[in-house]
């Protein structure tokens, strides 16, 4: 691509994409914060209630992780300088695996430097040519993207419904390798994966599941320990990969699986073969945390405590909060115009919320995301959904039947 055409594409997009966001002074992304990731924040000076958080735990704060990472950077230093491939591989990166394997319910488990990559590299190199991968329409980025590398056939299926499914795996060669891949909970729609009878299906037609627990962890299971430990099914999903960023408080990811086919990933998953491993600090905050998440239930139960409370009044209160199953409410608004300008006036307000609008989702679907952390207390919530239902009346959100 020339200059000239690079230019003429990238200023297309600023133009009908950008420009009326910013324009009005709706641009509601890469708003920098100056605080740490706490349930309250600073943006410009201000105090803001944060509800647009994945610390679903609210450990990002937590003495205690803190300086074990502190004491990682004394130890290790700032970083392992190659891919775990290679020199990149600490006693600690071993330690977590192993920590983590034991934790989910498989035998074994593979460091990866981010939760993208976590998806990018199974999904990757698991599949040829001449096998297929089946999508829930709704899932996460990392794992289209995946599977797009994959040379493998896609195929999507309508979002959680299991008799499309179905219908489509029917279709396909019998002999050939099939992969399920679908997040645990999703991450817009906030509701869980109907895994007993994705796992009918997979063992009908004999196909292989990976489970993205991204959101899962910490959040359902067995002391969190994700999806298919919420239904009673881990020996039935054949990898669960699962992100550090989000109840574990820290930055990168893993995927935990049978002993072989995690020794395969070690040697052909080429966003970990390529990508410098994950730093020191990092890998000694998700030990701390996860320590903190087994031996300390409460966490756990104070985050169901908030979103019991925050969804009972969200719908007392007439918002639309669509299937959610989960911390992860959203409220639809289905409208875009009218969510960039709900986020905006929130944020003057002193709430954080995140904008989810086409092409992200339907435009029909558009929402915000309103996110619980086990450390929000009940004033903090009330807050928010006074001050959510006061902009809804005001900008008149057709959605809201309050």
């Amino acid at each position: 691509m020339s200059k000239g055409k690079l230019s003429e594409r990238t200023s297309k997009f600023l133009q009908s994409e950008l420009e009326p966001i910013k324009s009005n002074n709706l641009y509601a992304y890469f708003r920098p914060i100056q605080s740490k990731q706490d349930t309250e924040v600073l943006i410009d000076g201000k105090r803001v209630l944060m509800f647009g958080s994945n610390s679903y735990l609210g450990l990002t704060t937590d003495t205690r992780i803190i300086q074990a990472a502190q004491d990682a950077l004394e130890k290790y230093g700032t970083g392992c300088a190659g891919s775990r491939f290679l020199n990149g591989t600490l006693d600690i990166h071993v330690e977590l695996e192993e920590r983590l394997a034991n934790y989910v319910g498989k035998e074994a488990a593979i460091l990866f430097s981010t939760g993208f990559q976590s998806n990018l590299g199974p999904l990757s190199c698991l599949t040829g040519r001449n096998d297929y991968i089946l999508l829930d329409d709704r899932d996460h980025a990392s794992i289209i993207d995946g599977s797009r590398l994959s040379f493998s056939k896609v195929i999507k299926y309508a979002h959680n419904d299991m008799d499309d499914l179905r219908s489509k795996i029917a279709r396909l060669p019998e002999d050939s390798f099939k992969l399920i891949a679908t997040d645990g909970i999703f991450s817009m729609e906030g509701d869980i994966v109907k895994l007993p009878e994705l796992v009918e299906v997979a063992d009908e037609f004999d196909a292989a599941i990976l489970c993205d627990d991204a959101h899962s962890l910490g959040v359902i299971g067995d002391r969190g320990a994700g999806t298919a430990s919420h239904f009673g099914l881990t020996d039935k999903v054949d990898l669960i990969m699962g992100t550090f960023s989000k109840s574990l408080a820290s930055l990168g990811g893993f995927v935990a699986a049978d002993t072989e086919t995690i020794e395969y990933l070690k040697h052909r998953a080429r966003s970990l073969m390529f990508s410098a491993s994950m730093t020191p600090a990092s890998v000694a905050s998700t030990l701390k945390a996860l320590e903190i998440i087994e031996t300390e239930p409460e966490h756990i139960e104070r985050l169901w405590a908030n979103t019991e409370y925050a969804k009972q009044l969200l719908l007392d209160e007439g918002f639309d909060l669509g299937q959610t199953e989960s911390p992860i409410l959203p409220i639809f608004i289905r409208n875009n115009d009218k969510t960039y300008y709900v986020t905006k006036l929130l944020q003057d307000n002193g709430v954080f919320v995140n904008p989810v609008v086409a092409p992200a989702v339907p435009a029909e679907e558009s929402l915000i995301r309103f996110s619980l952390m086990a450390t929000h207390t009940f004033d903090q919530i009330d807050e928010a959904v006074d001050k959510m239902s006061k902009v809804f009346k005001t900008l008149e959100v057709e959605s809201f039947i309050s």
